[in-house]
């Protein structure tokens, strides 16, 4: 693709352009995350609505126009990653690699402008090496063990890079429901993605859908809500509510003072 310094610099300033450039456009949700600028982002989204695609787009972006940058693209196994760097590459290919590269793997691609991509397995002993990352991806966060996150977090700590996590819920449980829940407090941008609200899935496939899973599966995979174990005792609320400081018990009614007092003769 032959591009003038034009069309490089506009697609430098804009996320969302350089993505329609490589031939996918973008829906509303998607080019407002690509042109957020926020240091953490927490992607709520329903299975096949893009979201993968749109970090893979923003990785990208990411590579080519802040040389010297790092991204690391982690998920519960090097399979998935994998699957992430491979949208990545399909937008750096799309564009007729535009940065020659120093060399280029099924796993990682470093260009000649310094800047790196790598897929990871989200395995606490396998990821502690790196730092400085620019671009901290976390996809199929939800499945990500707590000990893996708390291991690249810190990767963050003196680049000032930035994190983006994604994922459909997986149960009132981990580090990734967590931050859902606090996600107001701790600084999370956050975007909420139903299979309804993207118009590249057909509605009637959604009704098969709800109609074969049932209510449980449906609400995980499409309708980006949290559910509980079908096996737990106690819900997540119910928990809650017994450590809430302003819980008030049930009022049982009134109790009959069944202790006598000793009398003297």
């Amino acid at each position: 693709m032959r591009m003038t310094p034009a069309d490089d610099l506009a697609m430098a300033l804009d996320p969302a352009l350089f993505c329609r450039v490589t031939g996918i456009i973008p829906d509303d949700w998607q080019e407002r995350v690509l042109r957020s600028t926020a240091q953490r982002l927490l992607l709520n989204c329903s299975r096949q609505s893009g979201k993968s695609t749109v970090t893979g787009v923003l990785a990208m972006h990411t590579a080519l126009y802040h040389p010297g940058s790092l991204t690391l693209m982690v998920s519960p196994t090097q399979r998935q990653s994998g699957e992430l760097f491979r949208k990545a590459l399909a937008a750096y290919r799309a564009l007729g690699r535009p940065v020659p590269p120093e060399s280029e793997s099924a796993l990682q691609l470093e260009l000649e402008n310094g800047s790196r991509l790598v897929a990871l397995p989200g395995q606490e002993g396998t990821i502690r090496s790196y730092s400085g990352v620019s671009l901290l991806l976390i996809d199929e966060a939800a499945r990500v063990k707590t000990e893996s996150y708390m291991s690249v977090r810190p990767m963050l700590a003196t680049s000032r890079g930035r994190m983006i996590a994604l994922s459909t819920p997986f149960g009132t449980r981990g580090w990734w429901y967590d931050a859902y829940r606090d996600r107001a407090r701790n600084g999370w941008e956050y975007y909420e993605v139903t299979a309804e609200q993207c118009p590249h899935i057909p509605r009637e496939f959604l009704a098969q859908e709800r109609k074969d899973m049932g209510a449980w599966w449906y609400d995980q995979e499409y309708a980006c809500v949290f559910r509980d174990a079908q096996d737990a005792v106690f819900t997540q609320r119910d928990i809650d509510a017994m450590f809430a400081e302003d819980y008030e018990p049930w009022d049982l009614g009134p109790t009959t003072n069944t202790t006598t007092n000793p009398t003297t003769s």
